[in-house]
């Protein structure tokens, strides 16, 4: 059974953890050596990008816990858009990770599933995300839950920049 429950600063280096190893088994093979590790120690770690948006009131967090283990998590917040597509009245879909163990087990959907009930309860109409353009498999699971293509974004790893889709889902 998977419990989900909002994530609280107590949960940073288990979060991060299961991120930063999914994000490398995603992405590694995407830039060069060196770019990853200038994306993950930015990103990761105890003052890494993720755990002081984790203590940040700007940003929410749901995590997804197997037997108190955890397999998935979601971070909503404000964009970081520079006027790449029209932003008000969005609210940010910044990360949405499952290990991938995890996969087929519903934790994807149910977290999806929040991400849209916290938009609508704060009267928010639109969900934005980025995804990189060679995540087939993130990119088909948005488009299954109605997100559709309306933008691009440069994504930097490292020195490397990369194409990420903007997606727009209207609630």
């Amino acid at each position: 059974m998977i419990d989900y429950r909002n994530a609280v600063a107590t949960d940073g280096a288990a979060i991060d953890e299961m991120a930063r190893r999914v994000w490398l088994a995603t992405f590694a093979h995407s830039a060069p050596p060196a770019d990853i590790d200038a994306y993950v120690a930015n990103a990761y770690g105890p003052a890494g990008t993720l755990r002081r948006h984790l203590a940040d009131p700007a940003y929410d967090f749901q995590v997804a816990l197997k037997d108190g283990v955890v397999v998935g998590y979601c971070k909503l917040g404000p964009t970081f858009f520079d006027g790449e597509v029209p932003t008000a009245g969005t609210i940010h879909l910044h990360q949405l990770y499952v290990d991938p163990a995890a996969h087929g087990s519903g934790v994807a959907p149910a977290l999806l599933d929040w991400a849209k009930g916290l938009a609508r309860r704060r009267g928010t109409p639109t969900i934005l995300l980025t995804v990189w353009e060679g995540n087939d498999r993130a990119r088909a699971f948005y488009a299954k839950h109605g997100f559709v293509h309306v933008g691009d974004y440069a994504f930097q790893t490292g020195s490397q920049i990369d194409r990420d889709l903007i997606m727009r889902l209207d609630l």
